[in-house]
This record gives structure tokens, C-alpha cells and sequence, in this order.
């Protein structure tokens, strides 16, 4: 069985450093907004999870004020 929580590490869309975020695999597919470890901007992530509960892929892009 898959954990329920899992960590990925995505590129910053405003910065483009890496930074790890924390993804909840029981809430399904879900769009999320988190803020960059690096620069502090915000992402909107958009994280698809397939049918055995892994993620299948993040996009972010940047949140525009």
C-alpha cells in the first residue's frame, strides 16, 4: 500500500530553484498554491495523481497577483 503523504521537489516558476513540497495522495488530483522556500513567491501546482495513487505529474506555474 502507498503512504499516504509524499514529498516532491519541483522547480520555483518564478526563480527557478528547486524546493520540496509535500503532497497528500488521498486527496486525489487537487490544485494547490505554495509558496517558494527560496524566494517566497507563491505557485499554483496542479497535481495529477493516476489510478494506483502516485502522483502522475505537477505543473507550476506562477500566481499572479
Amino acid at each position: 500500500m502507498n503512504e499516504l503523504i509524499e514529498f516532491a521537489t519541483i522547480d520555483c516558476p518564478s526563480c527557478g530553484e528547486p524546493f520540496e513540497v509535500e503532497i497528500d495522495l488521498s486527496a486525489g488530483s487537487q490544485t494547490l498554491i505554495e509558496d517558494c522556500r527560496v524566494c517566497c513567491a507563491p505557485a499554483e501546482l496542479r497535481i495529477e495523481i493516476d489510478a494506483e495513487g502516485a502522483i502522475a505529474s505537477i505543473e507550476a506555474e506562477p500566481v499572479n497577483g
